[in-house]
């Protein structure tokens, strides 16, 4: 059992007291043993701060990736976005410029992307918020042209309208449909010498006879060498005479329309034969007829508003 003790003595260097200490060969391993815990729990510890921090970096990096990732996404979104509203306010300018009106301008909207380096929250939320006022300007400029449109198609349907009631009271058709003419407006030498102040059109004993245009009728009796004729007032200085006639439909008064059945040709009055004698006067004063058989001569629409 002796050698299963070791004395360590301590010297100073200045004294005569000396230290000693006894060790036994069991306190020695169990030092050994309590030194070799404490560097092996240092080295687990120490691996497993090394794992724990790689998992760290590694879940950090996935959280960077899916970042990436989302702002990538709302980088195509606001782009997408963007691109709409320029859309939009493009074609806002192009009706405001087909109807004549001014808007406002809304706010540009530039393209951003949240993918450069280090963006911030609120760059990010700037840029939102000039998306958002952007598209409520846009949004509330639609609104007012759409309103503009609106105003502006009706001003012109009805412009349309008051011109195609204008038109309804010219005379454009020929009132024997299809008709050829048997005489012109012109000077003539047969039957009479004389103008001819209407066309004669070609039509047999009964045929019916069409107004020409909208009107009212201010005449329908004998009247001479007319015989039956029909005087309508289309109300705009044009009168449209129907001669010749065999038997009328309509009354003194009565309105009629473009196209309506009025009469019946004939041969009374000073004529050789069945026609109808059509003539067109303008404030009192003939003019010829011809020009009015195929709709509104280009001079007569041209001087329309």
């Amino acid at each position: 059992m002796i050698n299963d003790r070791y004395y360590i003595k301590i010297v100073p260097q200045k004294g005569d007291t000396v230290h000693r200490f006894e060790v036994r060969r069991r306190h020695m391993w169990a030092a050994v043993a309590a030194l070799a815990l404490v560097v092996l729990g240092s080295g687990l510890f120490a691996g497993y701060q090394v794992i724990h921090a790689r998992l760290q970096v590694a879940h950090l990096q996935q959280q960077a990736e899916a970042q990436r990732a989302s702002l990538s996404t709302m980088d195509r979104q606001t782009d997408d976005l963007r691109r709409q509203l320029q859309h939009v306010q493009k074609q806002n300018e192009e009706i405001q410029q087909a109807i004549g009106v001014r808007g406002t301008r809304p706010p540009a909207v530039q393209k951003t992307s949240w993918t450069r380096p280090h963006p911030t929250l609120d760059a990010v939320a700037e840029h939102i918020a000039t998306l958002s006022v952007a598209s409520l300007v846009t949004q509330q400029e639609s609104d007012h042209i759409k309103s503009l449109a609106m105003h502006v198609l009706n001003m012109r349907h009805v412009a349309d309208l008051a011109r195609a009631r204008e038109i309804a009271f010219i005379p454009s058709i020929d009132p024997v449909e299809g008709a050829a003419i048997v005489g012109c407006y012109c000077y003539r030498t047969y039957p009479d010498v004389e103008f001819h102040p209407g066309v004669d059109l070609e039509a047999d004993y009964g045929t019916p006879v069409r107004a020409s245009a909208a009107g009212t009728v201010v005449a329908n009796g004998y009247d001479g060498g007319y015989g039956i004729k029909i005087d309508i007032d289309h109300g705009n200085g044009y009168h449209t005479w129907y001669a010749h006639l065999e038997a009328v439909d309509v009354a003194v008064g009565t309105h009629v329309y473009k196209g309506q059945q009025i009469g019946h040709a004939g041969a009374t009055g000073f004529a050789t034969g069945p026609h109808l004698h059509y003539q067109v006067m303008y404030n009192g004063s003939p003019v010829d007829p011809t020009p009015f058989l195929s709709g509104v001569p280009p001079s007569v629409l041209a001087s329309l508003p």
